[in-house]
């Protein structure tokens, strides 16, 4: 009948798998057959209670045997030759084995990207592997990162993590679907950063990604501005990049020096390194200029501009109001977080 022939096949299965369900069943029937047979010999030293029994019983099964505790008589003895001393041993050692293979098992599959990190929140995505490219990528993000967390790659086509010692790594079938990106524990990452090897594979991968991890923020790298500008119609709020190598070669041909001002302001290697900072909500408005100096007497920190929903600005007006809420991009020789500004007191400085 299907009921029995189901049955059965997911007994062969547990056994020629050797379950864990195996092993124990095995185990355990095994030492009550051994105590069993040694009652039956008279060995009442060695099943007078069950610590005792339990202890002669590892001691032989582990193949440690102290000697304290033996076989008295010829039927005992014969017992232990023919049922205690083969099974145990073979079974301790199967369970061992199995062990070893588990925990093998469990470390080989998460090098290759089978691994669940869905329980992980703050970390930061990089989704999609474009070799050097992406390994000088993450080694800057390392930089930035100083509390120790993993970042997590989601990547297809890789036959297993490329730098485990640095990151965490999930196979995803194709950067589009959303299995990856819950098992990378997307829903809660604070960013993610998406370069796919085409803007087609972008696109798609960056719309996932916004399905996936609604609460995060998204940056994507696209090489032309017609996917670029429709992922800014559709979705304002998604920090969209696209290639400046042209326009910073006109730059430079015209104000020489300027590409070495870029690399200083975008390089975490560097010191005097452009960053921003949210203005915490409630904070008393503030003019530009009055924020200027005070930033820079009381932090060392040089305010170099603005943004806010409507754009950004880098040239303001000495009265131009800040507010709670508000980006603010400035220069420093490390990230400075708005917990350590004292904005009452800055609010308060005078022009």
């Amino acid at each position: 009948m299907p009921i029995f022939r189901g049955i059965w096949q997911r007994v062969y299965t547990a056994i020629a798998t050797l379950s864990w369900s195996v092993l124990t069943i095995g185990f355990v029937g095994h030492a009550l057959v051994s105590w069993l047979l040694l009652d039956l010999a008279g060995e009442s030293d060695l099943t007078r209670d069950a610590v005792t029994f339990a202890y002669y019983y590892m001691t032989t099964a582990t193949t440690v045997g102290y000697g304290d505790l033996s076989p008295g008589g010829q039927m005992g003895r014969l017992a232990d030759i023919v049922w205690v001393l083969p099974g145990s041993i073979a079974l301790f050692t199967s369970v061992l084995g199995k062990a070893i293979s588990d925990i093998g098992g469990y470390w080989r599959k998460r090098l290759q990207g089978m691994g669940d990190f869905s329980e992980r929140q703050g970390h930061t995505l990089v989704v999609g592997w474009q070799g050097a490219r992406t390994r000088g990528m993450i080694e800057e993000l390392g930089i930035e990162h100083n509390r120790g967390e993993r970042i997590v790659l989601v990547a297809s086509g890789l036959a297993e993590n490329p730098m485990p010692d640095v990151i965490d790594f999930v196979q995803a079938e194709e950067l589009s679907y959303l299995d990856g990106y819950a098992r990378a524990g997307a829903a809660r990452a604070a960013s993610v950063i998406v370069r796919g090897d085409h803007d087609d594979e972008t696109l798609a991968a960056t719309l996932a990604v916004r399905g996936a991890a609604p609460q995060a923020h998204i940056v994507a790298y696209f090489q032309n501005d017609s996917a670029a500008d429709l992922i800014r119609r559709q979705f304002p709020e998604i920090e969209v990049i696209t290639s400046i190598a042209s326009d910073m070669l006109v730059r430079a041909a015209r104000d020489p020096g300027s590409s070495r001002l870029a690399n200083l302001m975008f390089s975490s290697r560097n010191p005097d390194t452009a960053y921003s900072m949210k203005v915490p909500q409630g904070t008393a408005a503030m003019r530009y200029f009055a924020l200027f100096c005070a930033l820079k007497q009381y932090h060392d920190l040089t305010l170099v501009g603005i943004a806010r929903a409507d754009g950004a600005d880098l040239n303001c007006a000495p009265d131009e109001q800040i507010t709670g809420g508000d980006t603010i991009f400035y220069i420093a020789d490390a990230r400075c977080g708005p917990d350590s500004i004292a904005w009452a007191r800055l609010a308060g400085e005078p022009a």
